[in-house]
């Protein structure tokens, strides 16, 4: 049997080459525990707690509206995905409906409006903060009016890679046209715009607490609400919307979207560190920014202004080929050949094969930042010699 174990190993150190001349791997962005999680977790069991509902999830639920402030109520949920589902629910988005999403963004943000048979219609970004342009947010609302004779059901712009998009532009338009804005903060929890944190501007907000985000809870997300009612709502839906009767009593479709106490436990203990991930993180953008500024067609992106405060999630660069002699692709190569992980800009979603048929309202310039965009090594367990091992790999390409 050693014999079978020890051959085990030697294959496995062999696939996956494992070395003592290896260099250590730097990943994008890791999970870090605090240490409190632990506690909250073992609660639960302790208490015997260990389903979709509980003292973590009320607890984790108030902890993220008291630091969201703004008078929010919040449903602790089983994804952002799910967040962002549920908020179209409840803003009534159905077959024969339009969504205006951002394109520059993740799947996670268009696929709930399939979900509910509507169509997304995609907006482009603007140069600024690559968010969702409030030129051709209020283009595509007038074509679409044009065109249907009906508004769009709802507006889903997205805070990218943590950069607050122009809130005060996109909610001027929405309101103009009283369309509800259902806000993507997934990778923006603790980013503000003009002292306001992100996920406190539409009716609804999703967050994300998967295991690469600001804080995590192994998976999971939740749906910012401007009122009770809108978050016992929510609540309904997420729980098989279950009526109030002795027996199981259904109405309506609902979903199993609840969070559980085990993970929610893991989120109270993430709350204790939160502002460090925060401070870390953005500690991690200066020094790219510093150690990067005197390299041709390398352009590490910035807070447009003072009204805009990233949470630098990721920090990103653009790369100009002919400035810097090398493309994105061979950054991200010789990064991957330097046990360095790093992710090219998402691709837009009018870009993708399943949204081909979808309208697009824009000038190309998300489809530039794909082309000529990199997410570098961001999480906070990574040391500052890290950041300037990574550096180093990217400055050996113009040598």
């Amino acid at each position: 049997m050693k014999e079978v174990i020890w051959e085990s190993l030697s294959l496995f150190e062999k696939t996956f080459n494992y070395s003592d001349d290896m260099k250590s791997k730097i990943w994008l962005s890791l999970a870090h525990m605090g240490g409190k999680e632990l506690e909250y977790i073992q609660e639960a069991f302790d208490t015997n707690w260990v389903v979709p509902l509980g003292p973590n999830v009320n607890a984790f639920e108030k902890e993220l509206a008291d630091y969201l402030k703004d008078d929010r109520h919040v449903v602790a949920l089983s994804a952002g995905t799910a967040a962002l589902h549920l908020g179209l629910i409840e803003l009534g988005a159905q077959t024969g409906d339009e969504v205006i999403c951002q394109s520059f963004t993740f799947a996670a943000s268009a696929n709930p409006i399939a979900y509910q048979s509507a169509t997304p219609v995609y907006v482009d970004s603007e140069q600024d903060t690559w968010n969702m342009s409030p030129l051709f947010l209020e283009e595509a609302i007038k074509d679409r009016l044009r065109k249907t004779g009906r508004l769009p059901k709802a507006i889903i712009p997205v805070h990218l890679y943590g950069m607050p998009a122009k809130m005060d532009e996109i909610m001027a338009i929405a309101s103009h046209y009283g369309i509800p804005v259902l806000e993507d903060a997934a990778e923006a929890l603790g980013s503000e715009y003009k002292g306001q944190k992100c996920g406190t501007f539409g009716e609804f907000a999703a967050l994300s607490f998967n295991g690469n985000k600001m804080i995590t809870t192994s998976g999971g997300g939740a749906l910012v609400c401007r009122t009770e009612e809108q978050a016992k709502r929510t609540m309904f839906y997420a729980t098989q919307a279950r009526e109030n009767a002795p027996h199981y009593q259904h109405e309506c479709i609902g979903y199993n979207y609840r969070m559980s106490n085990i993970c929610a436990g893991i989120g109270r203990g993430q709350m204790f560190v939160l502002d460090e991930h925060i401070a870390r993180r953005r500690a991690i953008h200066q020094l790219y920014t510093e150690l990067l500024k005197d390299m041709p067609g390398i352009e590490v992106q910035q807070n447009p202004s003072e009204d805009f405060n990233s949470n630098f999630w990721l920090t990103c660069i653009l790369v100009d080929s002919e400035k810097a002699g090398f493309n994105r692709e061979d950054v991200r190569l010789h990064l991957a050949d330097e046990n360095i992980e790093t992710r090219p800009l998402w691709k837009p979603m009018h870009l993708q094969p399943v949204f081909k048929q979808s309208p697009f309202y824009g000038d190309g310039t998300s489809e530039r930042l794909f082309d000529k965009g990199l997410c570098l090594p961001s999480g906070p367990t990574l040391t500052d010699d890290d950041i300037c091992r990574v550096v180093d790999e990217i400055k050996s390409l113009a040598k």
